[in-house]
């Protein structure tokens, strides 16, 4: 069709070929390692797939709603990969996957854009409004996950009905993110066209193409948890840091080429919108949804009851994410301490809890 660029066609195409690698290892019985490299790489390509579907509706749906779509839909993988995380009973594996996809995204990836960014273009500007606004309610949900934790603790009353606590802050913050909704949409000053390298595609073919990516990854999450205790027992990788690392950079595909790619186009407030949205999605739907979820789906509920020492790194990152935010200027050299810092929190997980 007119409206693929090559850049289009290429990434269809190698999004059908990674499903059918996948696919090939799945039922081909080629092994663990196999299967899990494969699947892994088929879910990051059609969570590409899925960001360059939105990308290309342009201006139709307004900036603010494509940066939403661009999130929400990105966070598609994680999802299918938490529900059957769930069956397979690998709560503690999810839970350091969920909070590691929030890490991923405030210190790697906008750690990476910021390097890739800074040094491209040298200092880069950005209002700060949007992003205060992202991060104060991604403050407030941090905040909401970590009550169970903290009453667990310490040792009040509560701590004795950590899921009925998990079930409220769930319910209190899929509250929070339905309001928040309207003002997230709103249209930032940037044009989504002028990102775009190419024209347009029809509602019809994006439909298509989304469709296709969110069957796939469905399949290729399944392939994924099917894979991964094996695998990692293979590869001698605790599962605590597949969680909280693979995982959690597999699940965060679109946010780390996407963003990264706005930063160096030296595009800073609408790459800080995909960027920053992604994490607080996380917090406020994908979280408290699972955890519902989990009522009802596998044999263990999954709770906001957090070991010390993640509990303890979720709040150091959102609050290093503000610190950096805050000034409404970006370097490379602070991306490059929010890389470290993300470097040195996975070191402290490499052995396991």
């Amino acid at each position: 069709m007119r409206s693929l660029t090559r850049a289009d066609r290429v990434l269809i195409g190698f999004s059908i070929l990674a499903l059918a690698a996948a696919a090939g290892c799945e039922y081909g019985h080629v092994g663990t390692i196999g299967l899990f490299a494969t699947s892994a790489f088929a879910i990051a390509v059609l969570a590409a797939l899925v960001g360059r579907s939105v990308d290309r509706l342009g201006d139709r749906i307004g900036s603010g709603a494509t940066g939403f779509l661009q999130s929400a839909l990105g966070n598609l993988p994680e999802l299918f990969i938490g529900i059957f995380a769930l069956r397979a009973g690998l709560v503690g594996v999810l839970q350091f996957a969920l909070i590691g996809s929030i890490l991923a995204n405030v210190l790697l990836v906008l750690g990476i854009s910021f390097l890739a960014g800074g040094i491209k273009n040298g200092p880069q500007k950005f209002s700060t409004d949007a992003p205060r606004l992202t991060l104060m309610l991604l403050v407030l949900a941090v905040a909401i996950i970590m009550i169970p934790t903290l009453s667990f603790h310490i040792g009040v009353a509560s701590s004795h009905h950590e899921v009925a606590m998990s079930n409220i802050a769930a319910l209190v913050l899929l509250l929070i993110f339905v309001l928040s909704i309207p003002s997230t949409l709103k249209p930032s000053s940037e044009k989504v066209p002028e990102l775009l390298e190419g024209p347009l595609w029809p509602i019809g073919l994006v439909i298509v193409v989304l469709g296709f990516a969110g069957v796939g990854a469905l399949f290729a999450s399944d392939w994924f948890i099917e894979a991964l205790t094996p695998a990692m027992n293979s590869l001698h990788i605790s599962q605590t840091f597949a969680g909280l690392v693979i995982i959690a950079i597999v699940g965060s595909a679109v946010e780390n080429f996407i963003g990264i790619k706005l930063a160096v186009r030296n595009r800073p407030d609408y790459s800080l919108a995909v960027i920053l949205q992604s994490p607080v999605q996380i917090a406020l739907g994908l979280i408290p949804a699972l955890v519902l979820v989990s009522n009802f789906v596998g044999p263990h509920p999954l709770t906001l009851v957090l070991p010390t020492m993640l509990f303890a790194v979720l709040a150091l990152g959102t609050i290093v994410a503000i610190v950096i935010v805050f000034d409404g200027e970006s370097t490379w050299l602070e991306g490059a301490a929010l890389i470290g810092l993300y470097f040195m929190v996975s070191a402290a997980f490499w052995w396991g809890q």
